[in-house]
């Protein structure tokens, strides 16, 4: 298996796979209450079985060339991770998300992750647009959108029922001849 370095305090991107079910599992106990009000991937991964199924489905995914899962790791221990939740070689088109525990935040360790995410996509795999969407409450996840240089392309009211509410979704952006020239 291998690892990236994300920088020079021990954070590093590596794929998450089935396996590893026990420690994604103990890392999204440790992850839920600040995951579990945006998304519900924390609520798919309950017990061993689903945390098992959920990463099965990302490898399934991979094996597909539609998607792929990776976890941040900090001096070793799983404390997040992103993902390429839709991965559309044939368009050109993949969209992000990402999730982070608690005792992670405020290093950056997200957006560090997601550069990583979108320099392959765009590099390697020739993708024209990644995409980014948030709940409009979730203003974490909308920072990093917005550090990453994406354009805000429109909010969908209402779009989505999540936990007996309803929530306003954010549609961030960028296409790669943006991406190269941020980079220079």
């Amino acid at each position: 298996m291998f690892t990236v370095s994300l920088g020079d305090d021990g954070a590093e991107l590596c794929p998450l796979e089935p396996w590893q079910a026990e420690e994604f599992l103990a890392h999204m106990d440790r992850a839920r209450a600040l995951v579990d009000p945006w998304i519900p991937f924390a609520g798919r991964a309950t017990d061993i079985p689903s945390a098992t199924a959920l990463l099965q489905s990302y490898a399934d995914k991979q094996a597909a060339d539609t998607g792929r899962i990776y976890g941040i790791r900090l001096d070793g221990t799983l404390v997040g991770g992103v993902l390429f939740r839709i991965f559309d070689a044939t368009t050109g088109n993949c969209e992000i998300g990402c999730w982070l525990e608690a005792a992670a935040e405020g290093r950056g360790l997200v957006t560090r992750a997601a550069t990583k995410l979108i320099d392959w996509a765009v590099d390697v795999r020739g993708m024209h647009r990644v995409e980014w969407m948030a709940s409009s409450a979730n203003t974490r996840s909308v920072a990093v959108a917005e550090r990453l240089g994406m354009s805000r392309e429109g909010v969908l009211r209402q779009a989505y029922p999540y936990r007996g509410t309803r929530h306003d979704e954010e549609i961030w952006a960028v296409l790669a001849p943006e991406w190269r020239s941020r980079r220079g």
